[in-house]
């Protein structure tokens, strides 16, 4: 069962291919593959960011305040319509992550964010975690932003699961088609044969693991997908011929059902700082 509520730090770090492998491979002493990645080199990652009309989430975190917070859509693989998925609201405060996560049917989620009101309760559903991302949903209007989806091997200490290593890579994105089952393609966001580095830990990284970063030189560094994707994308100026051409109309936000539903140009906000 996937763990649905957990505080941790979280350190990144940016790789090309020869230091991922050479890193990797010297990991395996101490740690082995998820479960999954025993049987499969990878596993797809596809995610839903939600923000407002005017991207105040996603301005406030690159801000970088003591306190940030962000809502997604996840799933694994392209899901059909009735597969379940997890809304997940994640933040970070002093620079612990906070992430608190519940399963989903595919339209439930989409229902859920669009209209604020909490599906009825069934047994694959966090009934706190819904609360909560019921009372986050009261504070924005919402609507999806992008899409980003990437390949991840995860390994686990083989001393203790508080400990986990993320390989992602061929990480991708897109601001047309804004939904998990409209397939996973998407323009590249890094170069090709980088990998980002996650090091998640419930506490403080062990010794071995901190002479292992030094020994290969390797050092942490800030980079948020959804943040990077924004300063290209939308800071940058830089979108695709097919994004404009099959964007959804300013005030407009796409459900399950392939229709559109118009929304508020108003937004109700309140400061993230604390």
């Amino acid at each position: 069962m996937a763990i649905e509520v957990f505080n941790r730090y979280e350190n990144k770090y940016v790789l090309d291919d020869a230091a991922y492998r050479s890193f990797y491979y010297d990991l395996l002493d101490h740690m082995e593959l998820d479960d999954y990645n025993k049987q499969h080199e990878y596993y797809s990652i596809c995610n839903l960011y939600f923000d407002t009309a005017h991207d105040s989430l996603i301005r406030t975190s690159l801000s970088k305040p003591k306190y940030r917070e962000k809502l997604r859509l996840r799933a694994y693989g392209v899901p059909g319509e009735d597969a379940k998925v997890y809304l997940e609201l994640k933040k970070k405060v002093f620079g612990i992550v906070n992430k608190r996560r519940t399963g989903l049917k595919l339209a439930e989620a989409y229902d859920f964010v669009r209209t604020g009101i909490a599906p009825e309760h069934q047994s694959y559903m966090n009934k706190q975690v819904v609360a909560e991302i019921a009372y986050f949903l009261s504070r924005y209007e919402l609507e999806p932003k992008v899409y980003l989806a990437y390949e991840r091997k995860a390994m686990f200490s083989k001393e203790s699961r508080d400990l986990r290593i993320t390989f992602d890579t061929n990480i991708r994105h897109r601001r047309y088609d804004l939904g998990l089952e409209l397939g996973d393609h998407g323009e590249p966001l890094n170069p090709e044969g980088k990998w980002l580095m996650e090091v998640k830990a419930e506490k403080t990284v062990p010794m071995w693991l901190s002479r292992l970063l030094s020994e290969h030189g390797l050092y942490r560094t800030s980079f948020s997908k959804y943040g990077n994707e924004y300063k290209k994308t939308v800071r940058g100026g830089i979108r695709s011929d097919s994004a404009v051409a099959m964007a959804a109309p300013a005030g407009r936000i796409a459900v399950a059902s392939g229709q559109s539903q118009s929304i508020p140009q108003q937004e109700s906000e309140r400061v993230l700082y604390v």
